[in-house]
């Protein structure tokens, strides 16, 4: 009644059958259901992929990790990761590689935070709040699979956390979304302990699919002194690496 449609109309869309839908509809029922600006993109997401063309696989992207955009990343002060909107891990420089050694070096193949999160035991220590880190995870991969339902690669993921973890189970059927865009993580270090850190996306130009994600520290921090050691103990670590190659 508040969303001014049927009572058919509304059921036939909570059974997926959401094709057609207009924006003004979209609109009132977000406005009832007091969705906020991820729930509410992920149903406009739902929406057009309803009225899409048909199914069809997304071609393979050629890498967007070009030599300019690694340049950039390795310019910058503070943690820096390249992400794909399913959570893999496909770039860092060195700060952001000393922030996440353990999910680069996982067992769990190749880099995904996802994976991370739900089959590597050593997450649990890593981050503070491992249980809301499980949810954001899984809140990320569930808009990721509303904007690109046709991603093999996502489908993939989703398939094989879903067998291997019957906790990644219960959280994929809250239905629960959220966008990786900013925020703050809280992880222990293994290195130099409790970090607060701020996180941004900023996407790659022309790969709506790939973002880098920068970490920063309120300057004058516990945190911010904290990193300045990680970059100490990375350089020191990297000094070792090449010694050894020579």
């Amino acid at each position: 009644m508040l969303a001014g449609v049927s009572v058919e109309y509304y059921t036939r869309m909570e059974r997926g059958r959401i094709g057609g839908a207009s924006d003004g509809v979209l609109d009132a029922i977000s406005r009832v259901l007091e969705l906020d600006d991820d729930e509410r993109a992920h149903l406009y997401d739902l929406a057009r992929n309803a009225n899409g063309a048909p199914r069809r696989a997304r071609p393979h992207p050629s890498t967007p990790i070009t030599a300019s955009v690694q340049q950039v990343i390795d310019s910058m002060s503070v943690p820096a990761v390249i992400l794909s909107e399913r959570l893999d891990l496909l770039a860092a420089n060195h700060l952001g590689r000393a922030l996440y050694a353990m999910v680069l070096d996982s067992e769990e193949q190749p880099p995904n935070f996802a994976r991370f999160v739900f089959l590597d035991p050593r997450a649990v220590d890593f981050y503070v709040d491992h249980d809301d880190g499980k949810d954001f995870v899984v809140a990320v991969l569930r808009a990721a699979s509303g904007r690109d339902p046709f991603d093999g690669a996502a489908s993939a993921l989703i398939g094989e956390l879903s067998t291997r973890s019957a906790d990644f189970r219960r959280r994929w059927a809250r239905h629960e979304v959220r966008r990786h865009s900013s925020g703050r993580k809280l992880v222990m270090h293994p290195v130099v302990g409790r970090l607060d850190l701020a996180y941004d996306d900023f996407a790659l130009p022309g790969d709506p699919h790939t973002s880098i994600t920068t970490y920063t520290a309120t300057p004058g921090s516990p945190t911010a002194d904290s990193l300045a050691l990680l970059a100490s103990w990375e350089r020191s670590a990297q000094s070792e690496r090449h010694a050894d190659a020579s």
